[in-house]
């Protein structure tokens, strides 16, 4: 019997696991300390980037392997019909609007201050900003609801619903921020939709192992590749897939068989936006400025948007405080904007310093976000609207003979 070759590994090959034990060992702090493991992602590519060690090839494969992972998934969970109440649709993008001229001005006045990094923002830079701040973590948002078991709550859905329209606003800008002309080739891509029965087909055929998994896979690489082939950004074909698969009832399974996959190479795009920057005092204060000053009114204008749509004070309270944050889509915006040289490095690094430390304020808040709604009922309450949103109207046991408990909403 021929024996096997030992496995030696270079000193360029050991390199590739560190960063990732690294990233392990603070993503284990973190989740100790309650907190998304992907808070220790980035401070381990902050810390690996201190002690001078570079972004290789490997980890920025890993990163953009990722980013198509997640646009995938992003379309499998577009239901048109969930997104359509005026209190998912009309409340995320008028508060992405409002929050992103909102940073923006106070970005400029505080340039116009001359205070430290805000000194030298020019308007489009202001704006890119604000708009990079204007999302909420959908990672942060699942991981509060599902451990309280709310995601299929009123608010829990209403949150979720508003994540998503800020993901696919997103994949608008990504898109547009290509700035590519489209070949005529591209036209072909209609063709793509009566292949929709032929997909689901051979979703059902797939099973539940790993043929399912391989093909949650070839997918998404393919729809990239063949939107790249057409002249179109190739994230955008891994969305226009996941999207033709929407509505199919294994594409819950499937997005649940990718997750772990998809979460496990965003860790390379959380230390490539640590690994390419160095942190200073000044980006710090920076970043603290921020968050002491957008999210407190970010999080109190989705307060105000969701009442005025018919939510509950409730609701919208706990809705509102698991959006109290900065989100990873944020820093996907970001480094798009820094590779086309719309915005300087040093601002990547405040946005990842911003969410981290939203985050950190985040998670105690959502602790105690039910305390809260009693504690301050009564001044909350007076932002209700007459009517409720269907779904969530207050139930009324009064004249009832007969409760049945654990049925619907109880």
């Amino acid at each position: 019997m021929e024996h096997l070759a030992p496995i030696n590994l270079a000193a360029g090959d050991v390199m590739h696991v560190v960063p990732l034990l690294v990233a392990f060992v603070l993503g284990l702090l973190a989740r100790l300390a309650g907190l998304p493991p992907l808070i220790g992602f980035l401070v381990a590519g902050f810390v690996l980037g201190a002690m001078g060690m570079q972004n290789t090839l490997l980890l920025q494969e890993i990163a953009d392997l990722g980013v198509t992972l997640l646009l995938f998934t992003i379309g499998l969970k577009l239901h048109v019909k969930d997104l359509a109440a005026p209190v998912v649709w009309l409340t995320a993008s008028a508060h992405m609007l409002l929050t992103s001229l909102l940073v923006a001005v106070l970005v400029l006045l505080l340039g116009v201050l001359g205070l430290g990094l805000f000194s030298y923002i020019t308007p489009g830079t202001a704006l890119l900003i604000g708009f990079a701040l204007s999302f909420s973590s959908t990672v942060f948002a699942v991981k509060v609801f599902e451990g309280r078991g709310e995601m299929e709550s009123i608010h829990g859905r209403v949150a979720i619903g508003l994540l998503i329209v800020q993901d696919l606003l997103a994949v608008v800008f990504i898109a547009v921020s290509e700035g590519k002309i489209p070949s005529l080739w591209a036209l072909l891509l209609i063709g793509l939709i009566p292949l929709r029965p032929v997909l689901f087909r051979i979703l059902e055929k797939a099973g539940h192992g790993e043929l399912l998994i391989l093909l949650g896979w070839i997918l998404p690489l393919a729809g990239a590749a063949l939107f790249e082939a057409v002249g179109i950004k190739a994230d955008l074909g891994a969305l226009a897939l996941g999207v033709l698969l929407a509505g199919h009832a294994k594409t819950r399974e499937l997005a649940r068989a990718l997750l772990n996959f998809k979460d496990l190479f965003l860790i390379g795009f959380f230390l490539t936006i640590g690994l390419s920057g160095e942190i200073s005092w000044a980006m710090v204060g920076t970043a603290l400025l921020l968050v002491v000053l957008i999210l407190p009114a970010k999080t109190g204008l989705y307060f105000l948007l969701m009442t005025r749509l018919r939510l509950r004070a409730r609701s919208a309270t706990v809705a509102s405080l698991g959006l109290s944050n900065f989100s990873e889509f944020g820093l996907i915006v970001g480094a798009i904007g820094v590779s086309h040289a719309w915005m300087d490095y040093t601002w990547l690094t405040v946005l990842a310093l911003s969410m981290a430390i939203s985050f950190l304020l985040s998670a105690p808040l959502n602790a105690v976000s039910k305390q809260i709604y009693r504690r301050w009922h009564d001044p909350l309450k007076r932002f209700e609207t007459s009517t409720r949103l269907p779904g969530d109207e207050v139930i009324s046991a009064r004249g009832a003979q007969v409760v049945v408990f654990g049925m619907g909403r109880v």
